[in-house]
């Protein structure tokens, strides 16, 4: 054999060694990612099973028909000019409030919804679920509702241990979207690897 035959003999089994390894180096990869995707599965199933039931419930909220979300009912003004003023309106509310439904429960406001378009105030309060709607003009109650939308969104988020547990700054909701981010994140890159590596490789050896 000629030494010319023999060095391209070399190169070629270099070659093909260089491609074992690699292909070897894939494998191994992809075996990798099969064992983070499968534990990151196993772990946060349930985890990943509230997230996606609350996230589909909040985003039909506004047309399950009253059940997660009150419609918003229509007041006799749209003219800011013909409102009363809002502490007295906060102040009409609490009084529905412990006068309609319990006596017992707290006045602290999470939020004021003001509904211009609608001539109508929400009244959200923090330490319970329950919400009043108020005509902006009159004062009239137009509605009392059990906010479910937000208790939703509490085990979406999993603010509701940080309500439970009475944190001081939401800790829990930041740790916990911050895992879930993370691991949804993680969940995604090796799903993707897991459907194309198989394809790279492939392609790699109808290519030798």
């Amino acid at each position: 054999m000629s030494f010319s035959k023999l060095t391209i003999l070399q190169v070629n089994l270099i070659k093909r060694m260089r491609k074992d390894t690699k292909r070897q180096r894939q494998a191994k990869l992809l075996r990798i990612f099969r064992k983070i995707h499968r534990a990151t599965g196993a772990a946060l199933f349930i985890f990943f099973f509230f997230i996606a039931i609350t996230g589909l419930l909040l985003g039909w909220k506004k047309h399950s028909g009253g059940v997660i979300l009150s419609k918003s009912y229509q007041g006799t003004s749209t003219e800011l000019k013909d409102w009363l003023p809002i502490d007295s309106l906060n102040t009409l509310a609490n009084s529905y409030l412990l006068e309609s439904i319990s006596p017992e429960l707290s006045t602290d406001i999470d939020r004021i919804d003001i509904r211009k378009d609608k001539g109508m105030v929400k009244f959200i309060y923090a330490d319970h679920l329950w919400g009043l709607q108020l005509d902006g003009a009159t004062g009239k109650l137009l509605h009392v509702d059990r906010r479910y939308s937000d208790l939703i969104e509490n085990i979406h988020d999993g603010s509701i241990l940080d309500n439970y547990l009475g944190t001081s700054d939401n800790q829990i909701k930041v740790f916990y979207t911050t895992v879930m981010g993370v691991a949804l994140l993680v969940f995604t890159i090796t799903g993707f690897w897991l459907w194309y590596g198989p394809k790279r490789m492939r392609r790699n050896n109808s290519a030798t």
